[in-house]
């Protein structure tokens, strides 16, 4: 497959996870590691540094912290983002998920499965992860996990780049 046929596939899995204007999140630079196995794209690089990950089950983006970087850069807040209350930030960073009273505000229209950028008051990136409960139902809850982390931006064992 052509690089730019398989920039406009990528482009278009953005849009149809992250919304309208997440297309700029997969620059003209792109690099696209494929499966050595099955062929299917695999991870999303940019500058050697991996964005995220193409889930083959349902073919829709893993974010790295890079990845979470770039979409908070092209998708003004409170878009993708979930913001917590200060008292837990070095826990988040830690990679320890958030939970629903812990919440401060999230983007009203996250789903359960949804991708996900956790970020302080200040909109400064603490983690990555998936939407557990609906956005519209976080506040009403006062217990259980609201984001269950992936990656915290002081977790220890940094993933390799490539």
């Amino acid at each position: 497959m052509q690089l730019s046929r398989v920039i406009e596939v990528l482009r278009s899995i953005a849009i149809y996870q992250f919304g309208p204007g997440a297309e700029r999140f997969i620059p003209d630079n792109v690099e696209v590691v494929f499966s050595k196995r099955t062929g299917r794209i695999r991870y999303v690089l940019v500058e050697g540094r991996r964005i995220a990950t193409l889930r083959a089950s349902d073919c829709t983006f893993a974010l790295s912290l890079d990845g979470a970087r770039l979409l908070q850069k092209v998708l003004p807040p409170p878009r993708l983002r979930v913001v917590v209350a200060e008292e837990i930030v070095p826990f988040v960073k830690r990679g320890r998920d958030v939970f629903c009273k812990h919440v401060a505000s999230a983007d009203p229209f996250l789903r359960p499965g949804d991708e996900t950028i956790v970020v302080d008051s200040r909109d400064q990136l603490l983690a990555v992860g998936r939407m557990v409960v609906p956005a519209s139902v976080i506040k009403q809850l006062s217990r259980g996990v609201a984001v269950k982390v992936r990656r915290g931006i002081e977790m220890q064992g940094d993933v390799p780049r490539a």
